[in-house]
C-alpha cells in the first residue's frame, strides 16, 4: 500500500496515528538540526517533519537530498504543529516521519509548480503533465468533471439515453473544412472526422431512440481563438415528437440545474429575443445582457444637417456610456484609436458628453444644436453624466463595431461580472445567408434546420426572407449552445438541397443515406448541441477554454508536448496510396 491517506486528509482528531503517506515533493526547508517537506497530491499539502532528535541521521540525510518534484513515501506519526497554518486544511498537524522512501527522483521543473507561476504559457503547454500539477489547472480539471457529471445526471433523469456515434463518418460540406483520414483498405478513399454527430442523430430519431445525448468530440479544421480548438466536445442532444417549445423548456431546465448545482444561482427566468432585435439592439446575435448600453439608431435625429459623414451612412448608431463623461479628452481619444484598430475596423467615432446641466458638447457641434443632441440622448437613453458614443457606415459592419466597442467599454467599467449569469434565448435566426464570395445561399446553421411553419414557400420567392424554426443559447455574452427543429421529410429536404445549389446527383451522392431513411418513417424531430468547453469555462467564471482542457492545442493547432501534427514516414505514405506534393 503506497498510502493510507491523501495528502489533504489528516486533521487533529488524526493525531497519534500511524499513516502513510505519497504524493510529490512540493518545497523543503532545511534548518541543517530540522527539515520540513511539504509533501502534495491532488489533494492537498501535508508538512513532514525530520529533526536530529527524533530522526536517525540516515534519515536526516535523506531528506535533505530530496528536490522539487520527487516521487516520496513517507511513514510515520501525525503530531500536532508546533506553528499551525491557518491557509491550508491540514494547518493543525504534521507528520513525524519514521521511514522515507524515494519513488523516483526528479529533474528541476522548468517553471515552478505554483499557483502563480513563472512560467509562460507556450511553456506551460510544452510541458502540460506538469502544469496540470498546478492548482489553477488542476481544479479547471475536476470542475469540468462536475460539470459533465451534473449534465450525465440530469439528462439520464429526463429519461436522455446516451449513444456513442462513430469518428469515422463520410465529409459533408457543413461550413467548416473537415479534417480528413485516409483508408488504406480503400485506396483513394477518405473518411472524415465529424464537425457534429448531426446526421447520425437525426438517424437514431428514425431508429426510436427519443431522447438521445452524447458527451462527444468534434473536429472544425478552423482558424483558432481563446474560445476556440481544432477538437471540442459537444453535450449533443436529440428529442423525437418535439417542437421548438419543449426544447426550450428542457435545456432551459439543464441551465437552470447546472447554474444551481455548480454555482449555487438561482436564475428565474431565460428571456427571448429574435435574431433581428439582437442585431438592432446589440450588433451580434449572442448578446451579454448583464448590463444595458442598448444601441440606439440616430438615422432620424442625425441625417438631416450637413454633416456628409452621417449623412452618406445606411446606419447611424449609438450607446449611451454610463458615467463616461467622467472621460478625459486624451481617454477619449484612446478610445477613437481603439476602434480604428484593424481588428474593429471603424473610420472614426464621434462623441456627445452629456453634462450634469443638462447641456450637451459633441465633437461635431458645428453641425448640431442642443435641441439635436438631446434626440440623440433620447434615443439612446443617456443621462446627464453619460457618454454618447457614435459609429457609422454600413448595417452589418457598423453593428459589428459598435458590438465590440459596446463589450470593450463593458470590461473597462467592470460591467461583465464572472458570478453574475444572464441568460437568453435567440430564436428566429435567417434560414439562409448570401455568401459574396460564392454568390449563392449558404444555411445558417445547417442543410437539416427546417423552416419556421408555413415560411417554405417563400424560398422561391423570398429566400432571404424566410425563418428558421432555430435557437441559440446565450449565457453573458456567449454562445453556449445551438439547435433547430429538423426538416424530416424528403420531400423537404430535398427542396432545401435544391436551394442551397446541391442537384439530385449531389444530393444523393452526399446525403442519399438520410433521404433514404426519411422514407420509412421519421418522427418529427429536433435538439441542441451545447460547447462543453466554453459552457464549463463560463461556469468557472472564466471566457478561455484552454485551461479546462487537458491537453489543449495552441493558437496554430499544434500540440507542443508531443510535437503535432508531424510527418509520417514514405512506407506509411505508401501503404496509404499518398503523394506529397509540397
Amino acid at each position: 500500500m503506497y498510502r493510507s491517506h491523501t495528502c489533504g486528509e489528516l486533521r487533529a482528531t488524526d493525531i497519534n496515528k500511524e499513516v502513510t503517506l505519497s504524493g510529490w515533493v512540493q518545497k523543503t526547508r532545511d534548518k541543517g538540526f530540522m527539515v520540513w517537506v511539504d509533501i502534495r497530491d491532488r489533494y492537498g499539502i501535508t508538512q513532514l517533519i525530520f529533526d536530529e532528535e527524533r530522526s536517525s541521521k540516515a534519515l536526516m540525510e535523506q531528506a535533505q537530498k530530496l528536490g522539487r518534484e520527487f516521487v516520496i513515501q513517507a511513514k510515520g506519526t501525525v503530531i500536532e504543529r508546533a506553528s499551525k497554518n491557518p491557509n491550508i486544511p491540514t494547518g493543525d498537524i504534521e507528520l513525524l516521519v519514521s521511514e522515507l522512501n524515494i519513488l523516483n527522483d526528479a529533474l528541476l521543473p522548468p517553471f515552478t509548480i505554483e499557483d502563480e507561476t513563472d512560467g509562460g504559457e507556450e511553456l506551460r503547454m510544452q510541458y502540460r503533465y506538469l502544469d496540470i500539477r498546478r492548482n489553477p489547472v488542476k481544479n479547471n480539471l475536476i470542475f469540468r468533471h462536475k460539470v459533465t457529471q451534473e449534465v450525465r445526471n440530469y439528462l439520464s433523469k429526463q429519461s436522455f439515453v446516451e449513444v456513442e456515434t462513430p469518428y469515422l463518418i463520410k465529409s459533408t460540406p457543413e461550413g467548416a473544412r473537415d479534417f480528413v483520414v485516409p483508408s488504406r483498405m480503400n485506396e483513394g478513399e477518405f473518411y472524415a472526422l465529424p464537425q457534429s454527430p448531426q446526421t447520425f442523430k437525426q438517424l437514431l430519431m428514425v431508429g426510436g431512440m427519443d431522447k438521445y445525448f452524447q458527451i462527444v468530440k468534434c473536429f472544425r479544421d478552423e482558424d483558432l481563438r481563446a474560445d476556440r480548438q481544432p477538437e471540442f466536445t459537444q453535450i449533443d442532444c436529440e428529442m423525437a415528437f418535439v417542437e421548438q417549445e419543449d426544447i426550450l423548456n428542457t435545456f432551459e431546465g439543464l441551465t437552470r440545474h447546472l447554474l444551481k448545482e455548480i454555482n449555487g444561482v438561482e436564475v428565474d427566468t431565460f428571456p427571448r429575443m429574435t435574431f433581428d432585435d439582437a442585431m438592432r439592439l446589440y450588433g451580434n446575435d449572442k448578446p451579454d445582457i448583464r448590463f444595458g448600453m442598448e444601441f440606439g439608431e440616430l438615422n432620424a435625429v442625425a441625417q438631416h444637417k450637413d454633416f456628409n459623414v452621417f449623412n452618406n451612412a445606411e446606419l447611424v448608431v449609438g450607446i449611451a456610456v454610463p458615467g463616461g463623461n467622467t472621460y478625459t479628452r486624451k481617454e477619449i481619444d484612446k478610445l477613437i484609436d481603439w476602434v480604428k484598430r484593424p481588428q474593429v475596423g471603424a473610420l472614426g467615432m464621434v462623441y456627445c458628453r452629456c453634462n450634469d446641466d443638462g447641456t450637451y458638447k459633441s465633437s461635431v457641434d458645428k453641425f448640431y444644436d442642443q435641441d439635436d443632441l438631446a434626440k440623440w440622448a433620447d434615443v439612446t437613453g443617456a443621462k446627464a453624466g453619460d457618454l454618447i458614443c457614435v459609429l457609422s457606415g454600413d448595417t452589418n459592419k457598423v453593428r459589428a463595431q459598435l458590438s465590440a466597442l459596446r463589450m470593450e467599454l463593458a470590461e473597462r467599467l467592470g460591467l461583465r461580472k464572472s458570478d453574475e449569469f444572464a441568460p437568453l434565448w435567440v430564436v428566429d435566426f435567417p434560414l439562409l445567408e448570401w455568401d459574396e464570395d460564392t454568390e449563392r445561399y449558404h444555411a445558417m446553421h445547417h442543410p437539416f434546420t427546417s423552416p419556421k411553419p408555413g415560411q417554405l414557400e417563400l424560398l422561391d420567392s423570398k429566400p432571404g426572407e424566410v425563418k428558421a424554426n432555430a435557437y441559440d443559447l446565450v449565457l453573458n455574452g456567449n454562445e453556449i449552445g445551438g439547435g433547430s427543429i429538423r426538416i424530416h421529410d424528403k420531400s423537404t429536404q430535398a427542396i432545401m438541397l435544391k436551394h442551397l445549389g446541391f442537384s439530385d446527383e449531389e444530393a444523393r451522392a452526399q446525403f442519399g443515406f438520410l433521404m433514404d431513411a426519411f422514407e420509412y418513417g421519421a418522427p418529427p424531430h429536433g435538439g441542441i448541441a451545447f460547447g462543453l468547453d466554453r459552457l464549463v469555462a463560463i461556469l468557472g467564471g472564466q471566457e478561455t477554454i484552454r485551461d479546462f482542457i487537458a491537453f489543449p492545442k495552441n493558437n496554430s493547432g499544434r500540440d507542443v508536448m508531443i510535437d503535432a501534427p508531424a510527418p509520417i514516414d514514405n512506407e506509411q505514405l505508401q501503404e496509404l496510396n499518398l503523394k506529397l506534393d509540397l
